[in-house]
């Protein structure tokens, strides 16, 4: 879980920070523990030293504890990371250089366990995929605002879909493996794998072209 804490926050804030952290942390444990089917919310709360009440105040349900783990808000960084990117550069090299500066957030011994424990179930199963769906729709429309182009919006979908696929594999792959190797390694493995000249091609916002535009 990603560490928001800012030097300039207030006593409020602070304490609203550390008190989610606390039941994310107490959480996790308790699902390692017990299994996430054997924790239940009320669990989590008298161990976190909370009422019910102050419980859902942070979090909707226990699946939301488990899933503030995964990827250590990796989704929401997803598209303004993105859009730092500059529309001079093929879009795939773009989504490249994007995920690999916030692929680290995976890199960390809580995410092998937080990904086993979202395939315990098959409700946390689809949950994890629809993450990934999240991200490929976060990563769409962060391009679409680097390359409006509307005949551009099919290659953009196609990087999106192929760039979340590959990174769904590089961090299987690395888990799987124990976290041996770089996560960085895998996803760009997997990505070049994945480049075909259409996806690569540059394209300068703007620019005249020579060739008919990309669909």
């Amino acid at each position: 879980m990603q560490d928001t804490s800012t030097k300039n926050e207030g006593l409020r804030e602070r304490k609203k920070r550390e008190t989610l952290q606390r039941i994310a942390e107490t959480g996790l444990k308790l699902f390692i523990a017990h299994g996430y089917e054997g924790t239940t919310l009320e669990a989590i709360a008298e161990a976190a030293g909370i009422s019910r009440r102050t419980f859902f105040y942070y979090f909707k349900s226990k699946e939301e504890v488990l899933l503030a783990w995964q990827g250590s808000g990796f989704l929401d960084a997803l598209r303004p990371a993105m859009l730092e990117e500059s529309p001079r550069q093929a879009p795939l090299d773009a989504v490249r250089h994007c995920l690999l500066k916030l692929i680290s957030r995976y890199e960390t011994k809580e995410s092998i366990i937080v990904d086993r424990l979202l395939r315990s179930t098959e409700a946390l199963r689809a949950r994890k995929q629809a993450i990934f769906i999240e991200m490929e729709e976060a990563l769409f429309a962060a391009m679409r605002e680097l390359w409006p182009q509307p005949k551009r919006r099919t290659t953009l979908r196609m990087v999106a879909m192929v760039s979340m696929g590959a990174m769904r594999l590089a961090v299987e792959d690395w888990r799987q493996a124990g976290g041996k190797r770089s996560l960085a390694d895998y996803l760009t493995r997997y990505l070049k794998q994945a480049a075909v000249p259409s996806l690569e091609r540059k394209a300068t916002p703007g620019a005249p072209r020579r060739n008919p535009p990309l669909s």
